[in-house]
């Protein structure tokens, strides 16, 4: 989006801002949100599927929806982004960060843009949206901050090395800031879920994994729903599902360079059947 959307006269009523949006994830959590009948702020890369989702929730829920398109890796972006917010005279009742970027494969092997662009997108990007979102936020109400982060955020993962780094990244950031806002109206939630049918290369990945891929996995629509209840109670992690939450506990008992090594055996021969297949 290369010029300002026009300006809305009347001023909107409080917000949740969405980050990718309409990604599997993303538009689950939209699609929840306007459910509870909550006013939305959507953004995403595509402006054409923005539009079109933002229609879609406004006349299915009857809730107020605005967009706007912006890669949340370009600096510039973000900051006309939040230039918008501040013509439309929004305020903002919380934040979820959905927007994330994931590779499978050695580091080494990955050109060096790709690997920084994941913690561009993970990392500093998220950081951005937090702290230029709590300007905005509504002093009425308590704000919620959701950052999706992974189960690998408790992992070292051989394969997915950047990937599992900048979402554990994620989770100490949001542990550590959840204490600092408190005092200001403010919860952190960090959610921490496994793999999910939310794209053709992510449904491959859980295909490749056999039965505990298939275990692992769960619906989007759940996740959310399951998140947002938990945001709303101030809880400060959020891992769906009890056989990923026993992964998690089982992974913290044993020695994190096992855990690795482990991780790594079972990658290889993962990527081995999905290649072959």
């Amino acid at each position: 989006m290369t010029e300002m959307k026009e300006s809305i006269q009347k001023k909107n009523p409080a917000a949740m801002l969405i980050t990718g949006a309409t990604g599997g994830l993303g538009k689950a959590f939209a699609v929840e949100c306007a459910s509870r009948g909550w006013n939305l702020f959507l953004t995403d890369l595509d402006e054409k599927r923005l539009e079109l989702l933002e229609k879609n929730l406004s006349q299915t829920y009857n809730v107020e929806v605005n967009s706007y398109a912006c890669d949340l890796t370009d600096e510039n972006t973000r900051r006309d982004m939040f230039k918008y917010i501040h013509v439309i005279d929004l305020q903002l009742h919380g934040l979820i960060n959905v927007a994330g970027g994931d590779y499978e494969g050695l580091f080494y092997e990955q050109p060096a843009d790709k690997v920084l662009n994941i913690v561009r997108l993970n990392v500093e990007a998220t950081l951005a949206m937090i702290y230029s979102s709590m300007a905005f936020r509504d002093p009425a109400q308590t704000f919620r901050i959701i950052n999706v982060a992974s189960l690998a955020a408790f992992y070292p993962m051989p394969v997915k090395a950047t990937y599992a780094a900048s979402k554990r990244f994620l989770l100490d950031f949001s542990l550590a800031l959840r204490n600092e806002v408190k005092e200001m109206d403010a919860t952190v939630t960090v959610l921490c879920p496994a793999g999910m049918p939310t794209t053709r290369e992510c449904i491959s990945s859980i295909d490749a994994q056999g039965l505990m891929g298939q275990l692992t996995t769960l619906n989007t629509g759940s996740v959310a729903n399951q998140t947002l209840n938990a945001a709303l109670k101030g809880k400060a992690v959020v891992i769906p599902g009890l056989i990923n939450q026993a992964l998690q506990i089982i992974g913290s008992i044993l020695p994190r360079q096992w855990v690795a090594g482990l991780i790594g055996w079972r990658w290889k021969n993962t990527r081995k059947k999905y290649a072959a297949g």
